[in-house]
C-alpha cells in the first residue's frame, strides 16, 4: 500500500481510518483491543474517534476514547499510531459548543481519556452558528503552541463554512482545517462532489469519509426490509433501500463476480480511488470484518468497475 500524507501535514498514513464508534457500544473492550491490535498488525495507524462516542449507549461516557487510552498504555505504542479525535458535540454541557472555553477544556478530558500528551487530529465535530471561526481556531492555535494538538480538520461542513473557515486562517494568521470529514460513500455523494471536493482539491485539503460503507447497506447485507433485524444498526440502513440502492448493489454484484471480492471491499476501494480521499472512515465490531476492512483498503479497481459504479450511483 501507498501512504497517502494527511493535508499539507507531516502525517502520511495507510489508506484506511479505523472509525471506533462501535468500541464500548456493539464491541467491548477485549473485542475493541483485538480489532485496534489487528488493525495495527495489517500496517494502519490512524485511529478516529470522538468525545461523543458512545454516549448514546445509557451510562456511557466517551467510552470510546477510554478504551483507546487503555490499549494504548497497555501496548506503548503511542508513537506509531495515529488519533484523531473530535469535539463539540453535546457532551452534557447542553448544545453543540465550539467556543474557545469549551474547546479548551474539552481537550483535557480527551487528553485524559486517551492517556496521552498530544492528538494529532483534533476536529471541529459540528458547526456551531453561536460562535466565530476566529474564535474557534484562535482557541485551536493556543492548543498547537501549546503542544496539545498537531493539527486541526473539520467534520461536517459545507463548502460555505469550510471556505470562511479557510479564508479566516489565512487573514487572521491561525491555524487552517487540513481534513474535512463529511459523509461520502456510492450512494450519498452531495455532502462532497462538487464545490466542496473542488475547495478540498485546491487547498490541499484530505477527505476522510465517514459512513463510506452507508450504515452497512453497501455490504449487501440489507437487500429488503426483513434483513433490518440482522444487527443493532441495521434500520439505519433502511434510507438506502430504495431504487438507487438497488441500482448500487446491482453494480456492486456485478463487479464481485468479477474480482470475487466481497461487496464492502469494492465500495471501500471506490471511495479509496475518488480524488482527496485520503482513506475512508469504517468501523468493525469484530476482527473478521476489520480484516474485510483491510482487504477492501488494499483492493484497486480497474477504470470499467470504477466507472460502473460511479454511473449506477449518480
Amino acid at each position: 500500500m501507498t501512504s497517502r500524507r494527511l493535508g499539507q501535514t507531516d502525517i502520511a498514513i495507510a489508506p484506511l481510518v479505523l472509525g471506533t464508534n462501535t468500541f464500548g457500544w456493539t464491541a467491548d473492550q477485549d473485542t475493541s483491543f483485538a480489532i485496534l491490535d489487528a488493525y495495527v498488525d495489517a500496517g494502519f495507524s490512524a485511529i478516529d474517534t470522538a468525545d461523543s462516542y458512545s454516549r448514546w449507549v445509557p451510562g456511557n461516557h466517551s467510552e470510546s476514547e477510554k478504551i483507546i487510552g487503555r490499549w494504548v498504555k497497555a501496548r506503548g505504542n503511542r508513537d506509531t499510531v495515529h488519533i484523531f479525535t473530535k469535539v463539540g458535540s453535546d457532551i452534557g454541557q447542553g448544545k453543540v459548543d465550539l467556543s474557545a472555553r469549551w474547546i479548551e477544556e474539552a481537550v483535557e478530558g480527551s487528553l485524559s481519556r486517551l492517556q496521552t500528551d498530544y492528538i494529532d487530529l483534533y476536529q471541529s465535530h459540528w458547526p456551531d452558528s453561536t460562535v466565530t471561526h476566529e474564535e474557534t481556531l484562535t482557541a485551536y492555535d493556543r492548543l498547537i503552541k501549546a503542544g496539545k494538538v498537531r493539527y486541526i480538520g473539520a467534520s461536517n461542513y459545507d463548502f460555505t463554512l469550510l471556505s470562511d473557515a479557510l479564508a479566516t486562517s489565512r487573514e487572521k494568521g491561525l491555524p487552517r482545517y487540513q481534513t474535512l470529514q463529511n459523509a461520502y460513500n456510492l450512494y450519498t455523494r452531495d455532502q462532497y462532489e462538487g464545490a466542496v471536493q473542488d475547495l478540498v482539491l485546491a487547498e490541499g485539503m484530505s477527505l476522510i469519509p465517514y459512513y463510506s460503507l452507508a450504515a452497512g447497506f453497501l455490504t449487501g447485507k440489507y437487500r429488503s426490509e426483513a434483513d433490518f433485524d440482522k444487527s443493532p444498526r441495521g434500520k439505519g440502513a433502511a434510507r438506502y433501500l430504495d431504487g438507487k440502492g438497488l441500482r448500487i448493489l446491482t453494480a456492486l454484484d456485478t463487479v464481485a463476480k468479477r474480482s470475487g471480492a466481497a461487496l464492502a471491499e469494492i465500495a471501500l476501494a471506490w471511495v479509496s480511488a475518488q480524488p482527496g480521499v485520503v482513506g475512508p472512515l469504517a468501523s468493525a465490531t469484530s476482527v473478521a470484518q476489520l480484516e474485510g476492512l483491510v482487504r477492501g483498503a488494499q483492493l484497486t479497481l480497474d477504470a470499467d468497475d470504477l466507472d460502473l459504479l460511479t454511473e449506477a450511483g449518480r
